[in-house]
């Protein structure tokens, strides 16, 4: 890992960006010597690590004495797509702008970019918990469902997840949030345009933890209260300190 930049921001937190190969990221750490938790933060579906809504949260959960990671895995922000993937997104847009089903378009580009994916953010994760004051256990936060899901089903060190149900979910990770069992905090805005409440419902009545938690809040996508920050803090802390 070769951190390229490093800053302090007026929140008390120390931003590095850094690579690992051909992966970006952007790590947030507390300025206190103590070794931090650390979470995992993924942006939804190929955004950008810097989002500024991802930034805002990292930021604010940083502050809150977590150390939190985002990365542009393999297909997403500036990273190269396939062929494919370009095509399929072309087809997404002129299927919406149509008002024709879109499940399909989605699952055609979204499965495979997890599978991409979850390598990268496990490397990451080495990385990450080799560094000096970064410790467990590990949580994830993110828009990403479908991915948090899968790390969740394959990487032991995740202790805790925190989810959006604003992004679609393929079929195959639909399957395999039964296998999920740490504990869970399940966000849905219940006007969310594109999200079905019922297969939210029906995602998060899936899930294999025994503790769960569904959170909904009137509003569409990008309506979120920001109270949930504050609330998703507390579910980390329940778990991760």
């Amino acid at each position: 890992m070769h951190f390229t930049s490093e800053q302090r921001l007026d929140d008390g937190v120390v931003e590095r960006e850094f690579t690992l190969g051909e992966i970006p990221g952007t790590l947030w750490t507390p300025e206190s010597a103590a070794p931090a938790p650390l979470v995992l933060m993924s942006h939804n579906n190929g955004l950008p690590k810097a989002d500024p809504r991802l930034v805002g949260r990292a930021r604010y959960t940083a502050a809150r004495g977590y150390a939190v990671a985002t990365i542009d895995a393999a297909g997403c922000g500036d990273r190269p797509r396939s062929p494919a993937d370009e095509q399929a997104r072309a087809d997404l847009r002129r299927a919406m702008r149509a008002g024709e089903p879109v499940d399909e378009i989605f699952e055609s580009f979204i499965g495979p970019m997890v599978e991409k994916a979850v390598p990268d953010w496990r490397t990451t994760l080495d990385a990450l918990l080799a560094l000096p004051g970064i410790g467990g256990p590990v949580g994830y936060s993110g828009g990403w469902a479908a991915l948090g899901i899968r790390l969740a089903v394959v990487e032991p060190r995740i202790a805790a997840v925190g989810l959006f149900a604003g992004g679609y979910v393929p079929r195959a990770q639909r399957e395999e949030a039964r296998q999920v069992t740490v504990p869970l905090l399940f966000l849905l805005q219940w006007d969310d345009e594109g999200n079905p409440r019922r297969r939210a419902l029906d995602l998060f009545d899936a899930f294999g933890s025994e503790e769960k938690t569904l959170h909904a809040n009137l509003g569409g996508h990008t309506g979120t209260p920001w109270f949930e920050l504050e609330d998703g803090c507390r579910f980390l802390d329940r778990h991760l300190k």
